[in-house]
C-alpha cells in the first residue's frame, strides 16, 4: 500500500473508529507525515515497509534534534497506533513500532493562581461595553466550573440554565452538569439577557460566546482575551487558558473538596490524573511554610 493510502486509511480511522479529538487528530497525523518525510530524504523505504531499525533510527534522531520526552513520547504513541492498524488491515505482517520505549519525562505540575491572582483577573474586563460583559462573563464561567477552552468554546445557548444554576458540558467522555456560583450566574446572565442578543450575526447562532463579528469565539481568541487581562492584572505568571482550570481544582481542594467530586467536574476519565492536584496542593503549602516559618 502507498503512504498516501495509509495516511488517508489511518485519518479515517482516527476519525470514524477512535473518534479522536481535533487536537489528537492532528498531532497523530502529523508525527505519521513528519515520519514519512523522514523516511523520504534519508532515502528509506516508504511507511508500509519500514522496520523496526528505521523507526529506532527515527526515535534516536528526533532525540538528538532536541525534541523532548513529551513530544518523542507521543510520537511513539503514534506510531504503535499507526501500524498496528495496518497489522489489523493486512498491510504489515508485524508492529515495528512495539520495540520503541519512550523517555521517563518528569511531570511538570501546573502553574496556579492564588484566590487573589484569580480576584484580579476576573476584574480586570470592565463592563462599559459589549466585550467588556462578554470577557466577564467568559472569565467568570471558566473559573465557576474548570471546563477546558475548547468546552468552554462549545457551549451552546442551550446549555446554560440561569435558573438552576448550572451549565451542561458535552466533555472528552461523557456530558456532565456543573454548577455555578452566584457572581458567575449573574455575569451570564447579563451577558446572555442584555449583551449576547446585539453581538450575534444571526438570531439562529447557537454559540454561547460569539466573537465580535457574531460567530463562535475561537481558541485563538480566547487566548488573546486571557493574554490581554494578564498584563492588565500585571500578574507576572505565564498565565493560558488552562491556568483557570487549574485554579479552579487546587482552590476546591484547598477548601475540603473530595478528589472524587472535582474529578466528575473536571471531566477526568482516571482519577489519576486529578490526583496530580493533591501533589500540587502539598508543594504550595510546603513552599508556605518554608518562607513563613521562622526556622524552615
Amino acid at each position: 500500500m502507498e503512504s498516501s493510502a495509509c495516511l488517508e486509511e489511518f485519518n479515517n480511522y482516527l476519525t470514524d473508529v477512535k473518534k479522536a479529538s481535533a487536537n489528537t487528530l492532528a498531532s497523530y497525523m502529523r508525527d505519521i507525515r513528519q515520519f514519512e518525510e523522514y523516511l523520504v530524504s534519508h532515502g528509506l523505504p516508504e511507511l508500509a515497509e519500514a522496520e523496526d531499525g528505521e523507526l529506532a533510527g527515527y526515535i534516536d534522531w528526533l532525540r538528538h534534534a532536541g525534541k523532548s520526552p513529551a513530544t518523542v513520547s507521543r510520537c511513539i504513541a503514534s506510531l504503535k497506533c499507526f501500524y498496528a492498524l495496518l497489522v489489523d488491515k493486512g498491510v504489515v505482517e508485524h508492529n515495528p513500532a512495539l520495540g520503541l520505549v519512550p523517555e521517563k519525562s518528569v511531570q511538570k505540575l501546573p502553574q496556579i493562581l492564588t484566590s487573589k491572582e484569580v480576584e484580579l483577573l476576573l476584574e480586570q474586563p470592565e463592563c462599559s461595553d459589549m466585550k467588556g460583559y462578554r470577557d466577564r462573563a467568559m472569565l467568570e464561567l471558566l473559573y465557576a466550573t474548570g471546563i477546558r477552552v475548547s468546552e468552554l468554546i462549545s457551549l451552546d445557548i442551550i446549555d446554560v440554565n440561569l435558573a438552576g444554576g448550572f451549565i451542561r458540558c458535552r466533555g472528552r467522555e461523557k456530558e456532565r452538569i456543573i454548577p455555578l456560583y452566584p457572581k458567575a450566574v449573574k455575569a451570564l446572565q447579563e451577558y446572555v439577557e442584555f449583551i449576547r442578543p446585539q453581538m450575534i450575526a444571526s438570531p439562529d447562532e447557537p454559540s454561547l460566546f460569539v466573537n465580535l463579528s457574531g460567530e463562535r469565539m475561537s481558541r485563538q481568541g480566547f487566548w488573546k482575551i486571557i493574554k490581554t487581562y494578564q498584563q492588565k492584572a500585571h500578574i507576572e505568571k505565564t498565565i493560558t487558558p488552562h491556568t483557570l482550570r487549574h485554579s479552579f481544582a487546587a482552590h476546591l481542594l484547598e477548601n475540603g473538596a473530595d478528589l472524587k467530586s472535582i474529578q466528575e467536574m473536571l471531566g477526568h476519565a482516571d482519577i489519576s490524573s486529578t490526583q496530580m492536584y493533591s501533589h500540587l496542593v502539598k508543594k504550595q503549602l510546603k513552599d508556605v511554610y518554608n518562607k513563613a516559618h521562622p526556622r524552615a
